[in-house]
């Protein structure tokens, strides 16, 4: 069986059903060429079997979370082909990969307003909308002006999985003023009438930080606005669902980031927390 054939239709799927990111593509094109170059294939019993160990030693110098990406990439070619290909096809040493959950690391508030205020207007949107609503950065790419409205916006997440996200009166004001300047015609960041891509609307993010000393990435304005949610008392079910998570057990990583700030604040303010010993 030549696996190469159906690389290309998989990950044209991935795009146009499943509505993944470029990036995400991207490092599944990574996996499976890594796939093709080290595996053991097998026909057993009319079922092919494809061996990934050899694979598996070659990522064994790898972290915990890069091994599982690879694995979750090569489960879903697999089960493609099952389901769509009626492939009888088997995977074989695609054990899971236990991965530490780290805490994120969020952007204080205050050094938020800070870049803020000395940004241009297109760096000031940008990174108004990840902060005030929680965007993935490919979903930002994505944004078209169809899908905003004076209240709210419409994101489609990964999966194409749709929702709504309030839509804060100030930042409503910063879109209109930037639309009427920028007059764009289908997305909300675009040159030449096709949208700016995730790389480049996460360089205009890193620089605007970068001036002021920071180093700071989208992702880290994501974390920042579940984290200040949270620790100001919004649900962590509202949260989940503001952030689009498939499961409310991936919001909880934020919920032991609030507790162990809640912790440091205290030690901090607490009159016996510092006496000398």
């Amino acid at each position: 069986m030549d696996l190469t054939l159906y690389i290309d239709p998989f990950l044209e799927y991935c795009r146009n059903v499943r509505g993944y990111s470029q990036e995400t593509l991207r490092s599944y094109r990574i996996a499976l060429n890594q796939l093709l170059e080290f595996h053991e294939i097998e026909s057993k019993n009319g079922v092919t079997i494809v061996n990934i160990m050899p694979l598996r030693l070659l990522l064994a110098k790898h972290s915990k979370k890069a091994i599982a990406a690879r694995l979750s990439a090569i489960r879903s070619f697999i089960e493609y082909l099952k389901t769509h290909h009626n492939l009888k096809i088997k995977l074989y040493g695609d054990q899971s990969v236990k991965v530490p959950k780290s805490l994120p690391k969020p952007i204080d508030n205050k050094k938020i307003i800070e870049v803020l205020q000395e940004c241009s207007l297109e760096e000031r949107l940008i990174i108004e909308m990840l902060y005030s609503l929680g965007l993935r950065i490919s979903e930002l790419a994505s944004l078209k002006l169809s899908d905003i409205s004076k209240k709210w916006v419409r994101v489609f997440g990964k999966g194409s999985k749709m929702r709504e996200v309030p839509l804060l009166q100030n930042l409503s004001m910063l879109l209109e003023e930037y639309i009427a300047q920028k007059q764009p015609k289908r997305y909300l960041f675009e040159k030449d009438e096709k949208p700016l891509s995730s790389a480049q609307l996460r360089y205009r993010v890193e620089r605007a930080f970068k001036r002021h000393g920071i180093k700071a990435t989208p992702h880290q304005l994501r974390h920042s606005f579940a984290t200040e949610l949270l620790k100001n008392g919004a649900r962590i079910a509202d949260v989940s669902e503001l952030l689009g998570h498939s499961s409310m057990a991936t919001t909880q990583i934020y919920t032991k980031l609030t507790n162990a700030t809640k912790l440091q604040n205290y030690l901090k303010a607490h009159p016996l927390a510092n006496r000398d010993e």
